[in-house]
């Protein structure tokens, strides 16, 4: 069974069942279905050992297991797992999970991995300012890519992100589009990418009128509710709250209870959906598709590629 025999039955050309393996973004998805629905009707399997004596590649990518939080938003890159490995099969991938509990810990495991396996590629979450995976990585020449943006440094590697400030902005405008005017924020603490980027998509849409209700605090439920409840003290308090995540507004949502305010979380977790949260959704299977395009294109020597921005998406429910 070959390639070839999957595009006769497919009626496509070659290159396009293996871009359906290899580079499935660059594929209709109409195509994509039809050449799968052939792979699996003929049974075909890429043979991973030619593969790899042909091109000197293991067909191997490790990403990190983050650590485990709250409960609420660890769920996130667990979506992003699943969607790479998903992704990964079918470009004829398959994906090595550690633990790191820091930056120093996760470069340590790297050079323990790279002496213990012939990988390809690294897949890095969690980006942030100052991060030295990347230029450890880099100096090395070791092939990786980010889900994340390489937060006030060049760009100079493959990255995939959300557009965090895009997510909050929309969350903000529809709450002024439905008549509320004193809208608060409740974030983390400045210095974090993410955290600044959804802050200022509040901060644009809000306008300054609303800037005493700004609230910083670290990630969590209680911290959520501390912070509405800090909020709702002052002689003129928010109508409605965009909080940069589903625990913090799990946590706000408790504090204005019976109060009439509206709170939009961000990364709709399952416990969004329970709940009834308003919440800004990220593209993760698509990020985590992206990812694993953005690589073979660097392993298949292509040119340099053009980082991948992805909109995020608001979940209307009962909360706002």
């Amino acid at each position: 069974m070959t390639i070839a025999t999957v595009a006769e039955h497919a009626r496509v050309s070659r290159q396009t069942v293996s871009n359906v393996l290899n580079t499935p973004h660059l594929v209709r998805e109409e195509t994509q279905a039809r050449v799968r629905e052939a792979i699996t009707a003929l049974g075909y399997r890429a043979n991973q050992a030619a593969r790899q004596m042909r091109t000197g590649r293991s067909r191997l990518l490790a990403v990190r297991i983050e650590p485990t939080r709250d409960g609420i938003n660890g769920t996130v890159l667990d979506r992003f797992l699943h969607g790479l490995t998903e992704a990964a099969a079918p470009a004829g991938y398959r994906v090595l999970l550690y633990a790191a509990a820091d930056d120093t810990a996760e470069i340590a495991t790297y050079d323990d991995l790279l002496a213990a396996y012939d990988l390809d590629a690294f897949v890095l979450t969690s980006t942030h300012h100052g991060d030295v995976r990347t230029s450890w990585l880099a100096e090395r020449g070791v092939p990786f890519v980010t889900f994340g943006q390489p937060w006030g440094a060049p760009a100079s590697h493959p990255w995939v992100d959300v557009d965090n400030a895009a997510g909050t902005a929309a969350a903000t405008r529809r709450l002024r589009d439905t008549g509320h005017e004193r809208i608060g924020f409740i974030g983390w603490p400045a210095g974090s990418g993410v955290g600044d980027a959804r802050r200022s998509g509040w901060a644009t849409t809000a306008g300054p009128a609303c800037a005493e209700l700004d609230r910083s605090t670290v990630d969590g439920v209680a911290e959520g509710e501390a912070a509405a409840r800090d909020l709702l003290r002052l002689p003129e308090p928010p109508t409605a709250l965009v909080c940069a995540s589903d625990s913090l507004a799990v946590g706000a949502v408790a504090a204005v209870r019976d109060t009439g305010v509206a709170v939009t979380g961000f990364d709709d977790t399952p416990v969004a959906r329970v709940l009834g949260l308003t919440s800004v959704a990220q593209p993760l299977a698509e990020a985590a598709a992206r990812c694993v395009a953005l690589l073979a294109g660097v392993l298949d020597g292509g040119a340099a590629p053009e980082p991948v921005l992805l909109q995020p998406s608001l979940v209307i429910r009962q909360s706002a």
